[in-house]
């Protein structure tokens, strides 16, 4: 017979509770946990490919300051270049280029740990989930903080003219450059990136939990969302196996594997772009370290602007046209998933109508994260660029309403077409009828 027990008594033992950490400690322990991984996984990346580019072998130990501010500039930070010659001379610097490779391993791990210890429930409560995206954002920002102390180192340079060398060490300007972070740019832009990680995390996965009042969006955005999250990655990957090959057949391989680890993104998603329609206009004076492929050295390297599209690198390479198919195949796989994920019976002019306006978005924002404007010169008693090596200049330039123009014209026609055969699919929450 079962025994009926009453409220435990004074002198006996209530229940047995386990001892754990209190909620709020866990919650600040797994936020920390999800920003400390993905800054360093971001260093880690940052040091190979810096490393590989030879960056290991700068003067002064200045290698780690450079690692940090790579991983400033990859989070969305702001780091500055400043030349202090005194009167006689004057440096004059400017490096605007986001390392995506960096920027997208930290985005993933930071992501995936975020989520995991949401996967299991259905829905949260809103204040519950702003806390967390809080509480993750201060950590990210601290971590950042803490690199800004690191990202800053000074150079002393020789304008390669042993008189002018000679002449600004007797006058005390001998000239030298250096970077810095700057700190309030840096936790400004960065707490914005960060929160769109996190925002952006909670509409690509499907297990995430919402609260109650933007479960009626997850139908219309996590689906498009997911689609695109997969074309970027399906270009990633597909520009590493041919990454991988060149590393095994080609002469240099420090160079494609610095590329690898720094800019592959910025590569393969301007492929996407490039395969659909897109372009991007610059002009390369001359190398100043920045690893670009050949045929786009060779078409930049030209007098004034030229335009970086299907028609100018098929006159260089003819297998440029090849990105149109595969763009073809992966936009079309990608509405494909879409359609799937979304609610059955969903009208194909719908899901059109979301992957143009999703592939509009995500080609807006890889024309605005591939820009390139990269320059460095110096100049002694009102003498430019002296030493040949000591001046040039990177710029590419995105043209953005061509690129959102081109994304909603394939996102109609691969979302409407993708859509079809996705209707002999079972999707997820349907019931079988007998």
């Amino acid at each position: 017979m079962s025994q009926l027990r009453g409220p435990a008594s004074a002198g006996s033992p209530g229940p047995v509770r386990r001892r754990g950490a209190p909620p709020a400690l866990r919650a600040w322990a797994e936020a920390l946990g999800a920003a400390v991984a993905g800054v360093v996984t971001m260093l880690v990346v940052a040091a190979l490919g810096l490393w590989a580019a030879g960056a290991a072998d700068l003067p002064g130990g200045a290698f780690p300051s450079v690692v940090a501010a790579t991983v400033l500039v990859a989070a969305g930070g702001s780091v500055g270049l400043f030349g202090d010659i005194g009167g006689l001379a004057r440096a004059g610097a400017a490096l605007d280029v986001v390392p995506l490779s960096v920027t997208l391993a930290g985005a993933l791990v930071t992501a995936v740990l975020f989520l995991r210890p949401l996967r299991h429930r259905a829905v949260a409560g809103t204040r519950e989930l702003l806390a967390r995206i809080a509480r993750t954002a201060v950590c990210w920002l601290v971590l950042l903080l803490l690199l800004t102390f690191a990202a800053r180192h000074r150079f002393r340079i020789s304008v390669g003219n042993d008189l002018a060398d000679r002449l600004g060490a007797e006058l005390g300007a001998t000239p030298t450059v250096g970077f810095r972070a700057d700190v309030p740019a840096t936790l400004g832009v960065a707490l914005v990136w960060v929160l769109a990680l996190l925002v952006l995390a909670f509409a690509v996965s499907r297990r995430a939990p919402l609260s109650p009042q933007l479960l009626r969006f997850q139908d219309s955005v996590r689906p498009p969302a997911f689609a695109m999250l997969l074309t970027l990655l399906v270009y990633v990957a597909i520009g590493l196996v041919i990454g991988i090959v060149e590393l095994i057949t080609e002469d240099h391989p420090a160079d494609t594997f610095a590329a690898l680890l720094l800019g592959l993104p910025n590569l393969t998603w301007m492929a996407l772009g490039i395969g659909t329609g897109g372009a991007w206009v610059g002009h390369v004076d001359k190398a100043i370290g920045l690893p670009l492929p050949h045929v786009l050295d060779q078409i930049l390297r030209t007098h004034g602007q030229q335009t970086l599209d299907l028609g100018s690198l098929s006159e260089h390479d003819g297998r440029a046209w090849i990105l149109v198919p595969v763009a073809a195949v992966v936009l079309l796989a990608a509405a494909f998933t879409a359609a799937v994920r979304s609610p059955a019976r969903r009208p194909a002019w719908r899901h059109a109508v979301e992957m143009a306006v999703a592939l509009a978005l995500t080609l807006l924002i890889v024309g605005l994260l591939t820009r390139i404007s990269a320059h460095y010169g110096l100049s002694l008693i009102g003498v430019g660029d002296l030493g040949g090596d000591l001046g040039g200049r990177v710029t590419l330039e995105p043209q953005l309403l061509r690129l959102v123009g081109v994304g909603l014209a394939w996102g109609l026609v691969t979302g409407y077409l993708g859509s079809l055969p996705a209707r002999r699919v079972r999707h997820p929450g349907e019931v079988e009828r007998e």
